[in-house]
């Protein structure tokens, strides 16, 4: 019988993971599909409670609602310690949430720049993503320094962090992103339908720094043309993190290796044709 997949989130409309996990299954030969399902916060704990019902295998869980889902999941411990999650596994019958986000970032990271140790990274938002990112980049030795609105957000985020700290997104950000080796976007600023949108211009960054955003639609971000504009060496977009992230979730679910280079190319080719 055919295994379904999907994503829940709101919006989601935006959403290329079907394009990227469609394309895995069709590369080996499994019979699944994955679907995207838009899923309020209100409606979360009864969308996990009737994919378990209806037999859903797993199910991807984007923004507004990684952190919320942790509440309706028996997380693993990671994903408790992050206080968000990307991931959630049925097989077991139990609900069982992960977060793989974390794993897609370090790894993009450490292909662009090898070690993360003493290097001082700069994370704009406080959300599920930014969560996981400065987790795994925490535990690897990186001074983060997390930029939100909301400090009191980023204050806490922080407080379970060993060497981080926090500010505003005001005046004293330039200041932060001079000092800084990294740069990364893990907020929803830019992505589409507000591709003019960027919370950092040109005259901001230096060459020596790298800017990853980890939105991926447009695969060319506001702020990545802007880094680009200030002469920026070393600049990701956020398809490698949503394939490897994906390639992550697709492992816990289908106990597989996924095809990371079909799932890449699926994406990027949707890009291209949006």
């Amino acid at each position: 019988m055919k295994k379904i997949y999907g994503i829940i989130g709101d919006p989601i409309a935006h959403s290329l993971s079907p394009v990227m996990h469609d394309a895995a299954f069709k590369k080996l030969g499994l019979d699944a599909v994955y679907l995207a399902f838009r899923v309020s916060k209100d409606e979360l704990g009864d969308a996990i409670r009737g994919a378990k019902s209806l037999g859903i295998s797993g199910l991807n869980v984007t923004i507004p609602l990684k952190e919320k889902a942790l509440s309706f999941v028996d997380a693993e411990e990671v994903a408790r310690k992050i206080g968000a999650i990307n991931t959630i596994d049925f097989s077991s019958g139990t609900p069982i949430a992960y977060n793989t986000d974390g794993i897609g970032s370090l790894r993009v990271l450490k292909e662009t720049v090898g070690g993360i140790k003493g290097k001082k990274v700069l994370i704009l938002g406080a959300g599920g993503a930014a969560k996981a990112i400065s987790f795994y980049l925490d535990a690897e030795g990186a001074k983060v320094t997390i930029a939100n609105r909301t400090k009191e957000r980023a204050a806490l985020l922080t407080s379970n962090l060993r060497n981080a700290d926090y500010i505003g997104l005001d005046a004293e950000l330039g200041e932060h992103i001079k000092d800084s080796n990294i740069l990364i976007n893990a907020t929803s600023v830019g992505m589409h339908p507000h591709e003019d949108a960027t919370l950092v211009n040109a005259d901001m960054m230096h060459p020596e720094l790298v800017v990853f955003d980890v939105v991926y639609n447009p695969m060319e971000t506001k702020l990545l043309k802007e880094a680009k504009r200030a002469g920026v060496k070393k600049i990701v977009d956020g398809v490698k993190m949503l394939v490897y992230q994906g390639a992550a979730s697709f492992r816990i679910w289908t106990k597989e290796e996924p095809p990371i280079d079909a799932m890449e190319k699926a994406v990027r080719d949707a890009l291209i044709s949006i």
